[in-house]
């Protein structure tokens, strides 16, 4: 017979998995006889939190996990994480705190990850990245025990605090940019629609483009690499049809779609305006110098470790203020060609 789960806990109770897991950490949120309605129902299936779930406080690892899911080589091109880890890692050494990082080539690959972080005691809490639109990991750290901050908008089931900005008025701003240069047929190269920040870029493009009476230009579905953004540029730029502007979900793939342009003798800005996101360093450097969205990555690093310190020591929260993406107009955006035009 299958060992039960918190998930048959909070079915039977029912309740959600993370009121399962305040019950049996002793946090507040929860009414005495909800808690007692669960305490009873877990014993009548016979089921107890890990060990790690029960001693969260007897012992510290004085450390904090972050385990990244990308293959290495998109990885190593992406310029989130290390911005992102340099704010953790000036609160965290602050506090006495070193960061503990795993890399795992595939998604499925971190609730492992997680599940030895946990049983091992090697770190008290957790950041989580990387959100997916449908995310097991916060309720499998919630059957933990582990603390985590979610680093992203908050998802519909909050067992953890979200620390981040919705990156969708970013993208909207751009938009919005680019139609008053004149252009109407605006393309979007995405992310995977599974993941959060995908989706919501790719909405924000959408509804944009909705909101002012014109249909979504084509769509291109990537994995957020150079090689992928620079696929997708070939694709819109071979259509019967080519947009006069495309927006970029990150500034890796816009800086290779700029390649691509230019290496058809595609004018940048005259031809094709080109938009990224995040506003990396090498953003201000290329030619013509990219206009992108800007957000203040190291400054969530910074706020993701403070919120998670404040878990892990059961401080009450702090308040929270992150700036707003901001859209930074440079080089590679301008009016859309006459029609007809060269």
């Amino acid at each position: 017979m299958p060992r039960p789960t918190i998930t048959d806990v909070a079915r039977a109770a029912g309740v959600s998995k993370g009121a399962v897991s305040f019950a049996f950490n002793g946090r507040e949120g929860l009414s005495a006889t909800t808690r007692a309605r669960i305490l009873a129902t877990a014993q009548d299936l016979g089921w107890t939190p890990s060990s790690r779930a029960r001693a969260l406080s007897v012992s510290r690892a004085l450390a904090m996990g972050l385990v990244i899911a990308r293959p290495p080589e998109t990885l190593r091109a992406d310029p989130f994480f290390p911005s992102f880890i340099a704010g953790v890692e000036s609160e965290l050494s602050d506090h006495g705190y070193a960061l503990l990082l795993q890399v795992v080539p595939q998604h499925q690959g971190e609730q492992q990850s997680y599940r030895r972080l946990s049983d091992e005691g090697r770190v008290d809490g957790v950041f989580v990245t990387d959100l997916y639109v449908d995310d097991q990991r916060p309720a499998l750290l919630a059957e933990l025990g582990l603390p985590a901050v979610v680093v992203g908008p908050a998802l519909d089931e909050a067992y953890w605090p979200a620390v981040g900005v919705d990156d969708g008025p970013g993208i909207a701003a751009a938009v919005v940019h680019l139609l008053a240069q004149g252009h109407t047929r605006v393309a979007h190269v995405s992310g995977p629609p599974e993941m959060v920040h995908g989706r919501s870029r790719r909405v924000a493009w959408a509804a944009t483009l909705q909101g002012a009476g014109l249909p979504e230009g084509p769509c291109i579905e990537t994995d957020f690499s150079a090689e992928a953004g620079a696929a997708a540029t070939r694709e819109l730029l071979d259509l019967a049809d080519p947009p006069t502007a495309i927006v970029y979900a990150n500034d890796l793939m816009a800086i290779a779609g700029l390649a691509v342009a230019t290496s058809r003798a595609i004018d940048v800005p005259g031809r094709l305006s080109i938009t990224g996101y995040e506003d990396t360093e090498l953003a201000a450097h290329v030619q013509p110098s990219l206009t992108s969205v800007s957000s203040d990555v190291i400054g969530w690093g910074r706020a993701a470790a403070k919120r998670l310190l404040e878990l892990v020591d059961q401080r009450p929260p702090t308040d929270i203020q992150l700036p707003q993406p901001r859209l930074v107009v440079r080089g590679s955006s301008g009016p859309a060609p006459r029609p007809h035009a060269p």
